[in-house]
């Protein structure tokens, strides 16, 4: 990779709570920086959790939505219909804050556009929300606000003491703005709630890029875990919450009354408690269906755990899968189901609405179901399963159109006229 001062292209600051580890907006700030990269545009890095490269890097501890002070601001704002004035001063005092460190990350890099991830949309960093619409306010700086999640969308947000706050900057509407929205809900909802116009940019896969293959190392996955050879692995790549409707895969799999049929969960249950994990142990308990849960044997790396077991990526697990499930009630996006055409695997999608208005239409050949299961959709299933020739067709189809509307030139299609409306040059 070349040094950043070899490059021609734009220095671009990246703004966010966090950029760490595997949560979605994480990876699709990776996935814009790496194509941003490739057209020559250097990027740097402003939060408050952070492990990119510490030379191109700020951190900024009060930027981060775990921080206590933070937190204190977050219990008193959401939940409760009025707020102190100690709770507004805090917030303002961290805002003044942290907007100061905006233009100390401006002037250190000497940055040239700002690209704010989630921060300004959804409110777990109430005061860094105020700052950026501060700094937007005051600097007329330009700034492309990437959001994934907008606080009219989570129930946890619809309580709260923070109302003037939230229409002032989650998000700001000052014209030095452009606005991105990952589905077109989210574009409708925006545009009438702030009456501000976005650019549609789905998340996406590098489909130019073959996947990787079972190899040395992932070869024994399976066998890891407990899956004979011809057993059938049903793979549920996502956490254990509720919204993922779990319970509909475990259904799945009673109906197919098949011993061979397995189910695995990739991932653990996050920060929302293990209340809807346990429901899901006793429902699997009750209806006699086989439930693997691997999250320790799922990382970022591969290597070993803490028993001296091996950790595979989440890429060996969808490799190693016969069958992806993804009966979601909600979705941002559906980061998962762009994965399943893009390991080639057959998958079973419920109809949730991102999925209706802006993948279905697409013409993936997928199983579907309406928010319950039927002997129709376990029928499509079980021929999936026992007739290769149509499996294949159904993955490649879906491949295929991945590749034509998820893919990284769709990304760079769409980065290339977000950084044109800044420099009047079409350099991407």
């Amino acid at each position: 990779m070349p040094n950043a001062s070899e490059n021609t292209g734009h220095r671009i600051g990246f703004v966010g709570t966090r950029f760490a580890g595997t949560d979605g907006v994480s990876l699709e700030a990776a996935k814009w920086a790496q194509v941003l990269w490739h057209n020559k545009h250097v990027s740097y890095w402003y939060g408050g959790l952070l492990d990119t490269n510490p030379s191109v890097s700020m951190q900024v501890p009060h930027a981060y939505f775990g921080n206590p002070d933070i937190q204190w601001i977050n219990e008193r704002s959401f939940g409760v219909t009025t707020r102190t004035p100690e709770v507004t001063r805090r917030i303002f005092a961290i805002a003044d804050h942290l907007k100061g460190t905006l233009y100390e990350f401006v002037r250190r890099f000497d940055i040239e556009i700002l690209c704010v991830q989630n921060a300004s949309c959804i409110p777990m960093n109430i005061p860094l929300g105020v700052a950026l619409a501060l700094f937007a306010a005051e600097s007329n700086f330009p700034t492309i606000a990437h959001h994934h999640d907008f606080y009219w969308e989570r129930d946890r947000f619809a309580v709260n003491s923070v109302g003037d706050l939230l229409r002032m900057a989650f998000p700001s509407t000052v014209p030095s703005i452009q606005h991105v929205t990952i589905n077109s809900e989210a574009q409708r909802a925006l545009s009438h709630r702030r009456g501000v116009s976005s650019v549609l940019v789905p998340n996406v896969l590098d489909f130019q890029s073959a996947p990787p293959e079972l190899d040395d190392y992932n070869s024994d996955f399976r066998d890891q875990i407990g899956i004979a050879p011809d057993d059938v692995l049903f793979l549920q790549p996502t956490r254990v919450v509720p919204r993922k409707g779990i319970e509909h895969a475990i259904a799945l799999i009673k109906a197919l009354d098949n011993p061979r049929c397995k189910l695995v969960i990739s991932h653990e249950s996050g920060d929302e408690g293990d209340e809807y994990l346990n429901a899901l142990r006793d429902l699997a308990d009750n209806q006699g269906v086989d439930l693997r849960l691997i999250p320790n044997r799922i990382g970022e790396e591969r290597g070993l755990n803490a028993a001296g077991e091996k950790v595979y990526l989440l890429a060996d697990a969808y490799l190693n899968a016969d069958f992806i499930t993804y009966p979601s009630l909600y979705e941002g996006f559906g980061n998962a189901l762009i994965e399943a055409f893009y390991y080639r695997k057959p998958v079973l999608v419920n109809r949730y609405s991102i999925f209706v208005s802006d993948i279905e239409p697409k013409g993936f050949d997928v199983i579907t179901m309406n928010g319950f299961m039927t002997k129709d959709v376990v029928g499509k299933v079980r021929k999936v399963i026992e007739d290769p020739a149509h499996r294949e067709a159904m993955v490649e189809r879906n491949f295929a159109l991945g590749t034509r509307f998820f893919s990284y030139a769709v990304l760079r299609r769409k980065l290339r006229a977000l950084i044109t409306n800044v420099t009047g040059l079409d350099d991407l």
